[in-house]
């Protein structure tokens, strides 16, 4: 399966089953165990396990079994993991607060032109 067709997949069940904030990161080259993660959000904690629980039905369906899920028997914060994609599926309160947009999105070396841009001397 193509991780293009494995997103689409899991886009799809969490759309279907209301997530909030869904979001696409593109890791490559910045991790070595997965290319892409995927995030959203859940109403309450049995929505997120819902959720959770939900990617993992559909991954299965389309004939692709997750290597593992974390957080299932909290719902805080549910990780699905589908090899090039892993999905984290959280309340809205542990999204903001572990940041993984940030935290994943953010490049050193473009930091660093910025900064070069900003004193007008080299980084």
């Amino acid at each position: 399966m193509q991780t293009e067709q494995l997103i689409e997949i899991v886009r799809s069940a969490l759309e279907d089953m209301k997530a909030r904030d869904i979001d696409v990161i593109d890791v490559r080259g910045k991790s070595s165990i997965t290319d892409y993660m995927m995030i959203a959000c859940g109403t309450s904690k049995r929505h997120v396990m819902s959720l959770a629980q939900e990617v993992s039905d559909k991954a299965k369906e389309a004939g692709l079994m997750p290597i593992g899920t974390e957080g299932q028997n909290v719902g805080d914060w549910v990780l699905v993991d589908l090899g090039d994609v892993v999905v984290h599926v959280m309340m809205p309160d542990a999204r903001s607060f572990y940041d993984l947009e940030r935290l994943w999105r953010f490049d050193p070396m473009e930091d660093e032109s910025q900064a070069t841009e900003v004193s007008g001397q080299p980084g």
